[in-house]
C-alpha cells in the first residue's frame, strides 16, 4: 500500500513543500529512504522504528520504500522522522486518515515517541502558509515559534501517539495561537544603556552618526578605554526593529538553530560578537550543507569585531561583498545559496601590538616597524569600506570619578529616528536604499552638493591626507547624514569638516 503526507525543508532561509510516499511490498524485510537524503535523514530509520515499537505499533516486517520529493533536491536534518512514522503506518494500514494531505508535518523523533524541537520552524510556517494548508502539526516546543506566522493553524504536539490520535480524530487539539503584537512591543527592551558609559562624548557623538547613517565604524584605542563597552550599545540607539525586519532576522537564528524557544520573535536588533579566531565559514557562513555566519545573524543589526588586526587577514577580506551588497551567495557543487547579510560593521582595534602609542600615561615599547607591520594586518580596501574612523582616549580621573549620568539611549536613538524618516523620504523612490550609507554615486552626485566653501575644505583634505576615491565618497555620505541630523537640506563646511575628522586612519601616520 502506497501513503503520501506533505512536509517542509528548508534551503537558505525559506522553506519549501516536501512529499513524503511510503510504499510497503511483499519483499525481503528492509528500509530504503530515497530523494537525497543526507546522514541525518538516513539515521531516521533507528528513530522512526523504535518510536513506533515503543507507542504501541507494529513496524513492518516488509521491503519499505521512502521517497522524499522533489528527488533533486538535498534533504538534510530530523524534522521528517514523523511525517515518515505516520506514513509508514499508513501504508501498513494500522492508520487510517482522511484527507493526509490536509496538514502538513514535521518533527523529529526520540527512541520512545516523544516530539522534539526542530530548526527552521518560522520559515516552515511561513511557507504553509502561503501553501494554504489546513494546518501545521510541529513540536510542541515549536509551538510558539510558529505562531508568529498569524493566520496560519498550528497544531503542537508531544509524541507520535498524540499526532495519530489527532490525526484520526479521536481527540481535538486546539490551532496555538499568540497575540504576536503583545510579544512583539514587550521584547524591544535592552538591559545596557548609553548613560553607563563615562566621558567619551566625542566618541559618542561619532557612534550617534554612524547609527544615524547607518554607516560602518572603527575605534582606535588603548586597552581599557571603552571600545567594546560602547560597541555594546550601539543597538539600543539604532531606530526599533519593524515587523517585518523582525521576522527576517528572527527566521536566519531559527534557521542557524539559535533561537530560544520562550523567545519567537527578535524584536531588538542583533549584536554579534566573534572571537578573533572563527573561520571563513564561521564568519561568511558555508559548510557541506551550508549554514548562516555572523555576516547573516547580524542582519539589520551590528556586527562587531574586536582586535581587529588579530583575526586572520583572508577571513576580513571575504567582508567585501556583504559590505558592499548587504548579502552573502555561497556555492557549492549541488547548490547555490544566498543569505541576507545587511548589518551595520563596528571594529575595534588597539594602536600597536603593546596599545598604548596613543596612551599619554604608559610608555608605548613597540619600534616604529612593528606598528607598521601591526597596522598594515588591515588592508586598504577594507578600512576603504569603513565610513568613520575615530580615536577613543583614555578615560582621566575626573571622567571615572564623575556621578553625573551620560546621555541615554532614548534621546540618541530619538535623534537617529528623525536623521533616518529624513533618509526613508529621500530615497522613497529607491528599492535597495534605506539609509545614506546605501547610497551609491549617482545618489552621492544628487543629493550631496557642496557649496564652494565646502568644496575647498575637502579638496586640502583629500590632497594633504592621500585619500582614496571611495575615501571622498564616505566623507560626502558622512556629511549628508551629519546634516540630516542637523535637519540641514544643504552640506556646509561644518559638515565637511566633521566628516573629514572621522578619517583619523587615512593619515599616513597610521598607514606607515
Amino acid at each position: 500500500m502506497l501513503a503520501k503526507l506533505r512536509s517542509l525543508a528548508v534551503l537558505g532561509i525559506d522553506a519549501f513543500e516536501i512529499g513524503i510516499e511510503a510504499d510497503i511490498s511483499e519483499m525481503l524485510p528492509g528500509l530504503t529512504i530515497v530523494g537525497l537524503p543526507d546522514g541525518a535523514v538516513r539515521e531516521s530509520r533507528e528513530r522512526v522504528m523504535s518510536a513506533i515499537k515503543n507507542c504501541g505499533f507494529q513496524f513492518p516486517n516488509r521491503k519499505i520504500t521512502i521517497n522524499m520529493a522533489p528527488a533533486d533536491m538535498k534533504k538534510e536534518g530530523s524534522a521528517f522522522d514523523l511525517p515518515i512514522a505516520i506514513g509508514l503506518l499508513m501504508a501498513s494500514s494500522q492508520i487510517e486518515i482522511d484527507e493526509p494531505d490536509r496538514f502538513i508535518i514535521a518533527g523529529e523523533l526520540s527512541l520512545d515517541g516523544t516530539v522534539k524541537s526542530i530548526k527552521g520552524v518560522l520559515s516552515m510556517a511561513i511557507k504553509a502558509r502561503e501553501l494554504g494548508c489546513g494546518g501545521l502539526i510541529v513540536p510542541k516546543e515549536n509551538a510558539l515559534e510558529a505562531s508568529v506566522a498569524k493566520g496560519m493553524n498550528v497544531i503542537p504536539v508531544s509524541s507520535l501517539s498524540e499526532a495519530l490520535d489527532f490525526l484520526t480524530k479521536n481527540i481535538e487539539i486546539r490551532p496555538f495561537t499568540t497575540d504576536l503584537n503583545s510579544i512583539f512591543n514587550q521584547a524591544r527592551f535592552y538591559t545596557i544603556d548609553f548613560r553607563d558609559v563615562k566621558g567619551q562624548e566625542h566618541i559618542k557623538r561619532a557612534l550617534l552618526v554612524a547609527a544615524a547613517g547607518g554607516h560602518n565604524i572603527l575605534m582606535l584605542g588603548p586597552p581599557g578605554s571603552g571600545k567594546t563597552m560602547l560597541a555594546r550599545r550601539i543597538p539600543t540607539i539604532l531606530p526599533d526593529l519593524s515587523l517585518d525586519e523582525a521576522l527576517e532576522t528572527t527566521k536566519i537564528h531559527s534557521v542557524a538553530g539559535l533561537l530560544d524557544t520562550s523567545t519567537p520573535l527578535l524584536a531588538t536588533r542583533p549584536f554579534r560578537s566573534p572571537h578573533h579566531t572563527i573561520s571563513d565559514a564561521g564568519l561568511i557562513g558555508g559548510g557541506s550543507y551550508p549554514r548562516p555566519g555572523e555576516v547573516s545573524l547580524s542582519h539589520h543589526g551590528v556586527l562587531f569585531l574586536d582586535e581587529l588586526p588579530e583575526f586572520n587577514k583572508n577571513v576580513l577580506e571575504n567582508l567585501r561583498q556583504p559590505l558592499e551588497d548587504g548579502k552573502v551567495t555561497i556555492s557549492r557543487a549541488l547548490m547555490s545559496l544566498s543569505y541576507p547579510a545587511r548589518f551595520m560593521l563596528a571594529v575595534a582595534l588597539n594602536p600597536c601590538p603593546c596599545g598604548y602609542f596613543t596612551d599619554t600615561r604608559h610608555k608605548c615599547s613597540c619600534t616604529p616597524q612593528q606598528i607598521q607591520k601591526y597596522m598594515s594586518k588591515i588592508s586598504g580596501p577594507l578600512l576603504d569600506r569603513i565610513d568613520i574612523h575615530v580615536e577613543v582616549p583614555a578615560l582621566t580621573y575626573e571622567e571615572l570619578s564623575r556621578k553625573s549620568p551620560g546621555r541615554d539611549s532614548n534621546s540618541m536613538r530619538e535623534e537617529v529616528g528623525n536623521a533616518r524618516a529624513l533618509q526613508l523620504q529621500r530615497f522613497s523612490s529607491e528599492k535597495k536604499v534605506f539609509c545614506n550609507a546605501h547610497m551609491e554615486s549617482r545618489h552621492i552626485r544628487k543629493h550631496c552638493n557642496l557649496d564652494k566653501e565646502s568644496q575647498e575644505l575637502l579638496k586640502n583634505a583629500i590632497e594633504k591626507l592621500g585619500l582614496s576615491a571611495r575615501a571622498y565618497d564616505r566623507i560626502l555620505k558622512v556629511s549628508r547624514t551629519i546634516a540630516d541630523l542637523d535637519r540641514s537640506e544643504e552640506i556646509k563646511s561644518q559638515h565637511i569638516g566633521e566628516a573629514i575628522q572621522y578619517r583619523s586612519l587615512d593619515r599616513k601616520l597610521w598607514m606607515g
